[in-house]
Order: structure tokens, then C-alpha cells, then sequence
């Protein structure tokens, strides 16, 4: 019995596990329509999106911050901004008090473009979200924070992105 109640849970969690990553698929091929419907290199829409997220969250990024959030060295991170800017798709100002610290902001028809093209699919997933009480959002809630920390932890350690055949010959 409790051996049956163990296979249940552990197709439950290959269940769910299963269903994110298929929700991880989805939302790369989001950014990959966006970027085209922009006619933008994915990784330029990628980075447009991180900067006006980030805006609308009230936490403008720095060049630093978005190389590591797009997973670029800073010389691509450099030329991806350059672009961007000679676009109009994006600024970068010197707010802070220490005139060393660029912040990046997104050009306002990027929003409206991003509205655009994510706004009914926002509305689909609110709708779909209205259907939960408000204390079963809050456990799924906690339950991606959890997974995201597991991630970043994960990420954070040496050796994720090398090959275990090539680390042991």
C-alpha cells in the first residue's frame, strides 16, 4: 500500500514536472513570435522583454544585470544594446547619483507593442486563473517560488554547464 502511494506520487510529480516543462516550451515560443512579429533576433525581443519587465516591476535593469539575465557575455551584451538603441527600441540613462551606473529603459511603443501582442493571451490566463480560490493561487504560489529557488541553486553550482563525460574523463 504504501509502496502504491509512493509510484502515485512520483507520477504526480513527473505529472506536474511534465506539464512546466511544456509551459517552459510555450513561453519560449511566445518570445520567439514576439521576436519575429518585431522582425527582431529572438535574443533582441528576449532582451526587450527583460528590460520593460523589469521597468514595470520598478527595478530597471543595468547592462550587468541583463547579461546575466539573458546569459550573454558583456561584449554581446554591449553590441545587443547598441543595437537596440539605434533602433529606438530601447535607452540607456545615467539616473543614479554615481554617474557610472547606466539604467536601461524599454522605448514606449515597445509596450504598446508588447501589449499588443500579450495582452490576450494576459487575458486568457487571468480568466483561466479566476477559476482558483485565491488560497490555491497563494500554495501554487509558493510552490514556483520553490522551484525557481531549486533552479537557481542548481544553476548557481559549478559544473551545470559542463558535461559530466567531459569533467571525468
Amino acid at each position: 500500500m504504501a509502496e502504491a502511494m509512493r509510484d502515485d506520487l512520483a507520477e504526480q510529480r513527473e505529472r506536474l514536472t511534465e506539464g512546466l516543462r511544456i509551459y517552459g516550451g510555450h513561453y519560449t515560443e511566445l518570445g520567439r513570435r514576439f521576436a519575429a512579429w518585431l522582425g527582431l533576433h529572438s535574443t533582441d525581443a528576449t532582451a526587450v522583454l527583460e528590460i520593460a519587465a523589469a521597468e514595470e516591476r520598478g527595478t530597471p535593469l543595468s547592462p550587468a544585470r541583463l547579461s546575466e539575465r539573458i546569459s550573454l557575455s558583456t561584449g554581446a551584451t554591449t553590441a545587443l544594446l547598441n543595437r537596440l538603441e539605434g533602433a529606438g527600441h530601447i535607452t540607456r540613462t545615467r539616473e543614479h547619483s554615481d554617474r557610472r551606473v547606466i539604467t536601461l529603459h524599454s522605448g514606449a511603443h515597445i509596450q504598446e507593442r508588447a501589449d499588443e501582442f500579450f495582452g490576450p493571451l494576459a487575458d486568457r490566463l487571468d480568466i483561466t486563473m479566476s477559476r482558483y480560490p485565491p488560497e490555491l493561487l497563494e500554495r501554487f504560489e509558493a510552490f514556483v517560488a520553490d522551484l525557481n529557488s531549486a533552479m537557481d541553486a542548481h544553476l548557481a553550482e559549478p559544473g551545470t554547464t559542463t558535461p559530466r563525460s567531459a569533467r571525468h574523463p
